[in-house]
């Protein structure tokens, strides 16, 4: 996959576009990229996905901008799983926000982007204050534009909210469901104070790329890009008997019968299940006690395969 930051320079080959955020690339993403390929496979043309950096609502409104599922690294790496041949990485700013509807189409989609086939979804919006939809898109004369209906699951429309409202309320087997896999964060391994080594729980910390995770607790997890796939307990949150707490979410990993230094590693965790909230203990004996049952209960559950 060739990756392009900004829009290219010189045209790509004849395309087949679709435009959007694609954050944590859900199952509705994964149709619409099905499609994608097929109609591109079908006419002879490249696939292309264009994105956004950052989402458009942590520009204009970061206060209440929503929590990302996935960093532009993972976002990237789902897409070249995906087997896309082109990924323009659009930075969002204020003077891009600022371009005219029907300039976007005629002068990036059409001639930047090559596009000969447009696919998007039924909500699309784009152009200056979101003022040009899927009606002024398709009156191009240069390519041909598909507006591609909602996937449901159930009843409930599938989309990135959908999943965030599953993690938000501890039900990963709704947002696996939503996402067609676990979700996951991945990241390198970075130092730590080394707490958890001295309860005996020693401890991988994940850094975290943004401050906002869409999930917060204990959960039991699976670790990956080591020699194999681990099991473990993941704390993500703010510590709150540590220190009286910290100020940024950390993730920590502790994974079953490992006890080796991989500092600078980078690991995917996947979330399998939520055992509980985090909670403020008065002192590290009870900590340590409520850590030893959260790997009970998480042994547990893998030795069982069922949601606690």
């Amino acid at each position: 996959m060739h990756v392009i930051r900004g829009t290219p320079h010189h045209p790509l080959p004849r395309s087949a576009l679709t435009i959007g955020n694609f954050d944590g690339l859900h199952r509705g993403h994964i149709a619409m990229l099905d499609r994608l390929k097929a109609e591109a496979k079908a006419r002879q043309l490249v696939t292309a996905v264009m994105t956004f950096e950052p989402h458009p609502r942590e520009l204009f409104t970061p206060e209440s901008a929503p929590a990302r599922l996935t960093s532009l690294r993972e976002k990237i790496e789902l897409l070249r799983e995906a087997e896309i041949d082109y990924l323009i990485v659009q930075r969002f700013t204020k003077a891009f926000a600022s371009i005219d509807a029907q300039a976007f189409r005629d002068q990036i989609v059409a001639k930047q982007l090559n596009a000969a086939y447009v696919l998007v979804g039924d909500d699309f919006q784009f152009g200056a204050k979101r003022s040009g939809d899927f009606n002024l898109m398709a009156a191009s004369v240069d390519f041909s534009t598909v507006s591609l209906p909602t996937l449901k699951h159930d009843t409930e429309r599938v989309s990135s909210t959908a999943v965030r409202n599953a993690l938000q309320h501890g039900d990963m087997s709704q947002a696996a469901t939503l996402l067609s896999r676990p979700y996951s964060i991945a990241g390198r391994v970075v130092g730590g104070d080394q707490l958890g080594r001295t309860f005996g729980f020693p401890t991988a910390n994940i850094q975290l790329k943004h401050n906002k995770p869409p999930l917060f607790g204990i959960f039991v997890v699976e670790i990956l890009g080591l020699e194999r796939t681990y099991q473990g307990v993941a704390s993500l949150g703010f510590r709150p008997t540590i220190h009286g707490g910290d100020l940024k979410p950390k993730l920590e990993v502790h994974i079953f019968d490992f006890d080796r230094d991989i500092y600078r590693s980078h690991l995917r965790v996947n979330f399998l299940a939520k055992l509980r909230d985090e909670e403020k203990y008065p002192d590290f004996d009870t900590l340590i006690a409520q850590i030893q049952k959260d790997c009970d209960q998480a042994r547990a559950w893998f030795a069982a395969r069922q949601p606690i």
